[in-house]
This record gives structure tokens, sequence and C-alpha cells, in this order.
């Protein structure tokens, strides 16, 4: 039987981009958009204290209708760091953390995803919907070849579950 890989550490983003609180608002932007992703988890002395998304950059910028001017906005943006629009203590998942448990965290809170974490608080990934999405077709194939009736797969992935942990 093929070994089921349903563990966080397995499927996650790694390594990951990560920024301080202190990292201006448009290098974190940039870091964003030349890496193509869409958060950035904020570790201080080697800890992950929170999580910018690029909502949060983005709800960070003026609104078009102010009265500042060009160099005004600029002067402002230049000031404005991470640390004033992240969140703070975000949810967070472990390496031995299942899918199961990332994904029910994810959609109870209603995030796209989450800091991946070792027992010292350090960030070691990231895993993300898309992530998760990728599991669920890499399995998809195993379940299909096995001919498993489809209201049985919350219980095949329960038992894989426990004899992963075994």
């Amino acid at each position: 039987m093929v070994r089921q890989q349903l563990l966080v550490g397995e499927w996650m983003s790694s390594p990951v981009e990560v920024v301080t609180p202190e990292t201006p608002v448009a290098d974190a932007y940039n870091t964003m958009m030349q890496k193509g992703i869409r958060r950035l988890p904020v570790v201080k002395d080697g800890q992950l204290v929170g999580i910018v998304t690029i909502g949060d950059l983005r709800e960070a910028r003026p609104s078009p209708a102010t009265s500042l001017s060009i160099y005004e906005l600029n002067y402002l943006l230049t000031k404005l760091t991470v640390g004033q629009v992240m969140t703070h203590d975000p949810y967070r998942v472990q390496t031995g953390s299942s899918i199961q448990d990332a994904a029910r965290i994810m959609l109870r809170h209603k995030i796209g995803g989450l800091p991946v974490v070792n027992d010292q608080s350090q960030v070691v990934g990231v895993i993300t919907e898309s992530d998760i999405f990728r599991m669920l077709i890499d399995q998809w194939n195993y379940l299909a070849d096995e001919r498993i009736n489809p209201a049985l797969v919350p219980a095949v992935i329960a038992a894989k579950l426990v004899e992963h942990a075994s």
C-alpha cells in the first residue's frame, strides 16, 4: 500500500520568505509581487509574531480621494511598517500537524494560509489552500485507483492518519 503523506510538513511551501515588523510596507509589497506570494510571516528575534497578507498591504494604501500630494503620499508610505498593518499572533500549525487540522483552522477562520512553525516557534514554512488542493489531487489518484466509495473518503483518510502516526 502507498504511504499516505497527510502531514503539514510534507505538503507545506518551504523555504518561506519572511519579514520583520520594521520592514517598510512598500518593501513587503514588492517582495510579494516579485515572488508571486500572498502572505508573509513576520518574525522578530527568530520567532513568529505576525503575518501580513497582500490584502493587508492594499488596505494600507491611501484612498485615491486623498488631498495629499504624491510626494506626501510617498513619504507616508515609506514610514509605514509591516508591524503597523500585520495580524498579530496569527493562527499557526506545526510540521507534525495533520492537513485536516490545518484545513479546519483555515475554513473556520476564513483564512487562506497558515505559518508553519517548529517547536521553538520558528517559521519553517507556510501551508496554503493551494498546498491542500495539491495534496487532495495527489491523494485522489490513490483513492480512485483503490475504487473507494467517495462517501468513505473521510474514514479512509482518518485511518491513514492513525496508521501514519503509529
